[in-house]
């Protein structure tokens, strides 16, 4: 059986890497952070904030409803309040066959 590298996960994310990732000013992480109960990223005594996995996971979900299916701010927190375990099982499905579909266009652009 061949090794096989195993993905290296980070334990936190800074806040520049997690702008980064979503193509979002500063701003906006912090105010959805003030607005949204789940988001809770670890802060050092300077006031850094630490993003952990989960944090990650749930500011996708985030984006989602927002910028996807346009909920309101307000329409977000209400159907998160209500519906937190149906989001994240629809997000991590989403993430699943999103990482199927870059799996397929690398085994297209290979061939």
């Amino acid at each position: 059986m061949p090794f096989k590298e195993r993905e290296i996960s980070k334990m936190y994310y800074t806040m520049g890497e997690v702008t980064t990732m979503f193509d979002v000013n500063h701003s906006l992480i912090r105010y959805y952070e003030k607005e949204f109960d789940i988001l809770q990223p670890k802060k050092n005594k300077k006031g850094n904030r630490y993003f952990t996995p989960e944090d990650i996971e749930n500011l996708k979900i985030i984006f989602h409803l927002i910028r996807d299916k346009g909920y309101t701010i307000q329409g977000a927190k209400d159907h998160l309040k209500n519906n937190i375990d149906e989001s994240k099982s629809q997000q991590s499905i989403v993430s699943a066959l999103e990482n199927l579909k870059k799996f397929l266009l690398e085994v297209r652009d290979q061939l």
